[in-house]
C-alpha cells in the first residue's frame, strides 16, 4: 500500500518545523536595536532568549554582552524560553509517533498512532506560536522588554521570522497528519455496524413496508389455462354465488350428425349407364386374344 498523501506531507512539514524552531530558540535574534549615540552609526545590537550580540561591519560579533536593562528578566523573554523549549521537546515526541505510525519498514500504516503523532505536532506548534506572537506585541515597549532608551529604534530580527515560520510548518503538519484518524475511525464504523446486535432489533421509524397491488389482468389473459378459455367465475361477474340443490342428471349422449341430401346419387347413375354401354359383342380387341367376329 501507498503511503497516504496527508502522512506524506505531514513528514515533510515537522522536520522543517522543528528544525526552524531549534534555530530560533538558540540564535540571538529575536530583536534587533540600531541607532546608538555612544556607538558606531553601524553598529547593531541582537538581543535572543539566551544572549544578546553586538556587531559592526568592520568588526566581528561580539556575544556574551552585559544585560545592564534587565532584559532576561523580563516576562515575555522567560515565557518563551520555556514554552520554546516545551515546544521542541513536544515536537521531537510527535515526530517519533508520526515515523512509527507511517510505517516506513511496514506494509500497513498505523492510522492511529500517525493521526495521535498529529494532535501531538500541532499543540507543539501551539507551543512556539504563543511565546513568538507574545514577544513580537511588545517588542517597542520598553516597559515590558527593556532595552536602550531612545534613539535607539527596535526592530524585529530573523529569529522571530523564523520562529513563526517554524510555528505555521509545525501547525499545518499536525493537521496533515492528524487528518489519518479518518480512515481509523472508518474502520471502527464498519466493524460496529457488521456487529450483529445484543438484542431485538426494535422498529425504526425509517422502515416502510409498502403492500403493493397485483397487476389488473385482461379477462382473456386471467381465465385462460390448458389452452382454453374458462368463463369468468361469478365473483368476478359480480354475480351472486347460488347454492347448488339436488343431484347431476347424467346428459344425453350427442346426436350424430346426417346429410337429408344424397351426394352420391349422381355418381351412381353414371356407373350404371357406364357398365350398360360396356358388353361382350363390342368389348375390344387384344393382339394376344383372338376376337368374337374373328370366330
Amino acid at each position: 500500500m501507498r503511503t497516504p498523501v496527508v502522512m506524506t506531507l505531514g513528514m515533510v512539514l515537522t522536520p522543517c518545523g522543528l528544525l526552524l524552531n531549534l534555530v530560533s530558540t538558540l540564535a540571538p535574534g529575536w530583536r534587533l536595536a540600531s541607532g546608538f549615540l555612544d556607538k558606531p552609526v553601524d553598529a547593531v545590537l541582537y538581543q535572543g532568549l539566551w544572549d544578546m550580540c553586538l556587531e559592526q561591519s568592520s568588526r566581528e560579533r561580539q556575544c556574551g554582552q552585559q544585560d545592564v536593562w534587565g532584559y532576561f528578566e523580563a516576562q515575555p523573554v522567560r515565557a518563551a524560553r520555556g514554552l520554546m523549549v516545551t515546544s521542541l521537546a513536544t515536537a521531537g515526541l510527535g515526530l517519533l509517533l508520526a515515523t512509527l505510525g507511517v510505517r516506513c519498514w511496514q506494509d500497513e500504516p498505523h492510522f492511529a498512532l500517525a493521526g495521535l503523532s498529529g494532535v501531538v505536532l500541532f499543540v507543539a506548534g501551539l507551543f512556539s506560536l504563543i511565546p513568538v506572537s507574545w514577544y513580537n506585541h511588545f517588542l517597542g515597549d520598553r516597559e515590558v522588554l527593556p532595552g536602550p532608551a531612545s534613539p535607539v529604534t527596535m526592530q524585529v530580527s530573523y529569529s522571530l521570522v523564523l520562529g513563526y515560520l517554524g510555528s505555521c510548518l509545525l501547525l499545518l503538519g499536525g493537521v496533515s497528519l492528524a487528518l489519518s484518524f479518518a480512515p481509523w475511525f472508518e474502520e471502527r464504523c464498519q466493524g460496529c455496524r457488521k456487529a450483529p446486535p445484543a438484542g431485538p432489533r426494535r422498529s425504526s421509524i425509517s422502515t416502510v413496508y409498502v403492500d403493493w397491488p397485483e397487476p389488473a389482468l385482461t379477462p382473456a389473459i386471467k381465465y385462460y389455462s390448458e389452452g382454453q378459455h374458462r368463463p369468468a367465475p361469478a365473483a368476478d361477474r359480480g354475480e351472486a354465488a347460488k347454492p347448488r340443490v339436488g343431484f347431476p342428471m347424467p346428459r344425453p349422449p350427442p346426436r350424430a350428425y346426417t346429410n337429408p341430401v344424397d351426394v352420391l346419387a349422381g355418381e351412381r347413375e353414371q356407373v350404371a349407364a357406364s357398365q350398360s354401354t360396356s358388353s361382350p359383342s363390342t368389348r375390344p380387341c387384344h393382339n394376344s386374344l383372338p376376337c368374337d367376329s374373328d370366330l
